[in-house]
């Protein structure tokens, strides 16, 4: 089965289907532009917070970034974003501080949620951005489940979920995929094939040539497209959203695009994976090509450029500082109370044990 992958502009920036560019405001260029760069430059200070001890863990996106945006540019705001774990631009596209994202790093008091996950694993009601989650697969059936409610209560609001390459191996693919297709449900599939699952190349993850062709046995299209181009994932996550939205129900999108980084700061790449690899994708960066279209456009000047990296720079010290400096943990109280609007009386209980127990040997284990 022979797919197109499907594209906007190259890697010079130049537009190569002009019957695919999507019509962007300026300013609406600009706010991805910033968005792509304040990510990359997120990359570069988190993870070297983390090897300097003052952050416990932390997963890049370099080299895959196009594949957070474009797809949710695409949708309304009040559309349902159910991510794998490294679609936190989804996040701040959509207006996400990064006050609240260093706090989560963090787990400190401020921490939207109270340090119950690990770092960057998110979750913002206010954005419809659904809590990531570490077991692989888990919020494809989730993102199902509300796309189908969406249309039980007979609403026109669309879910799209990430999923990485590695994931189309589980069940939870197989039971989403299928549900969606046979109830038509308005889901969106978004799979970010980076060509590794942690350490297990895209060729022995699957015998079939591409991720998209899938869809076909499930009833449902598959779409190839080149996770690089940013404007080319919001061509076709227009066209799924708008068939969803139709009742027509979902499209599985193959994003083709490179981890150039490790898996997660746990990760050692050199390991499994030729390090000539991630030098070849280097030419494909979507970072840089969104750039040169931009600059072609009119769009994008030195100076405006210039000036939009002093100011994520600023931010990003501002945010770190005042998150670092927030030294309480969440309130231990929280682990009873926010388990029931009305707390029991056996979680009382046990509340109480737990204070006793800390009161009797100290905050801190000693050593």
């Amino acid at each position: 089965m022979k797919l197109e992958v499907i594209r906007v502009i190259d890697d010079d920036g130049n537009v190569v289907h002009p019957d695919r560019e999507p019509v962007i405001p300026g300013d609406d260029h600009r706010r991805m532009y910033r968005t792509l760069l304040l990510l990359r430059m997120l990359d570069e200070r988190m993870l070297r917070l983390q090897r300097q001890g003052r952050l416990g863990f932390y997963m890049t996106s370099t080299g895959e970034e196009a594949t957070h945006l474009g797809p949710v540019y695409a949708l309304r705001p009040t559309d349902w974003i159910f991510p794998s774990y490294r679609e936190i631009g989804a996040a701040f596209l959509r207006g996400y501080p990064l006050r609240a994202y260093m706090c989560q790093l963090f787990g400190n008091a401020e921490d939207p949620i109270k340090g119950r996950q690990m770092p960057v694993h998110h979750s913002v009601r206010s954005i419809n951005f659904v809590s990531i989650s570490s077991p692989v697969g888990t919020q494809m059936p989730q993102a199902v489940g509300t796309a189908w409610a969406a249309k039980v209560l007979k609403k026109d609001d669309v879910a799209i979920t990430y999923f990485g390459e590695g994931t189309s191996s589980t069940g939870d693919f197989h039971v989403a995929c299928n549900f969606a297709a046979v109830l038509k449900v308005p889901c969106i599939f978004v799979c970010r094939n980076n060509g590794w699952a942690i350490s297990v190349p895209r060729s022995v993850q699957t015998a079939a040539s591409t991720f998209a062709q899938k869809a076909v046995a499930y009833g449902m299209p598959g779409v190839l497209v080149d996770g690089n181009d940013v404007l080319a994932l919001i061509h076709v996550t227009s066209q799924a959203a708008a068939r969803a939205r139709r009742g027509e129900g979902p499209t599985l999108i193959e994003a083709r695009t490179y981890r150039r980084g490790a898996h997660s700061s746990s990760d050692d790449p050199s390991v499994y994976r030729d390090p000539s690899e991630p030098k070849e994708w280097e030419l494909h960066d979507p970072f840089e090509r969104y750039r040169r279209y931009l600059f072609k456009k009119g769009e994008l000047t030195d100076a405006i450029d210039g000036a939009l990296r002093d100011e994520i720079a600023h931010e990003l010290t501002a945010a770190l500082k005042e998150a670092e400096a927030v030294a309480p943990k969440p309130p231990r109280r929280t682990l009873f109370e926010d388990v029931f609007s009305d707390v029991p009386w056996h979680l009382r209980e046990q509340q109480a044990e737990l204070e006793a127990e800390i009161a009797r040997h100290g905050e801190k284990p000693a050593h």
